[in-house]
């Protein structure tokens, strides 16, 4: 993911890209289904990279020792510190049924640990809108700006019905750069507020579906 920077340049050549990563976060997520095979939550872990990891814990003078450990007390100063959204963000999650987004709540349950020198947070997503059972399910994590790149390279587990399976869909990162370089290429007379949505061309997708007899 952190040579996609220079790919996008390459592609572009001098149309300005202001929409680059800065922060990278392994992603992975945990789906609950019932039995009738609805989606009923979602429980994200986000593993961020080491270098943002350390500009948390320096912005919040957490091991100062450098060991690589934190006291109870600085682990529960960490607790939720990624949790403190914006009216309207959408924790840059995307859930989609047959094409209609599905409403999710706000954050909950929000956990928090340090080991390896990378913070790693999880947090629940609870769909809170009437669904059909039999629909295909599409989770996408990613930011529209791409200021964070998300890599699905952590688990995805499916929980509560195994009638339901999924599949991961990686798209093809030179491909989805040449359509990007052809827009950007297209728009050098637009201001930054037109550019394309940069994340959601280099996302990857779960997609789900339950077959429910």
């Amino acid at each position: 993911m952190k040579n996609l920077l220079a790919l996008i340049l390459a592609l572009c050549g001098a149309v300005p890209v202001t929409a680059h990563p800065h922060i990278f976060v392994d992603t992975g997520l945990d789906l609950h289904f019932d039995d009738d095979g609805r989606l009923t939550e979602v429980r994200v872990t986000w593993a961020y990279d080491e270098f943002y990891s350390l500009l948390i814990t320096e912005d919040r003078g957490l091991d100062q020792d450098f060991d690589g450990k934190m006291t109870p007390e600085e682990l529960a100063d960490l607790q939720g510190f990624d949790m403190q959204w914006t009216p309207g963000f959408n924790g840059d999650l995307v859930v989609m049924q047959d094409g209609q987004n599905l409403t999710l709540s706000a954050p909950l349950e929000a956990t928090a640990v340090y080991e390896d020198s990378r913070i790693t947070t999880t947090h629940v997503r609870r769909v809170d809108q009437a669904q059909s059972g039999r629909g295909v399910i599409e989770i996408k994590p990613y930011d529209p700006t791409y200021y964070t790149a998300y890599d699905i390279s952590l688990p995805v587990r499916l929980e509560g019905n195994p009638a339901c399976k999924e599949s991961i869909d990686v798209p093809d990162v030179a491909a989805r750069l040449q359509e990007l370089g052809d827009q950007l290429a297209a728009m050098e007379d637009m201001s930054d507020d037109d550019l394309p949505d940069v994340g959601i061309l280099l996302a990857s997708t779960v997609t789900v579906t339950c077959d429910i007899s």
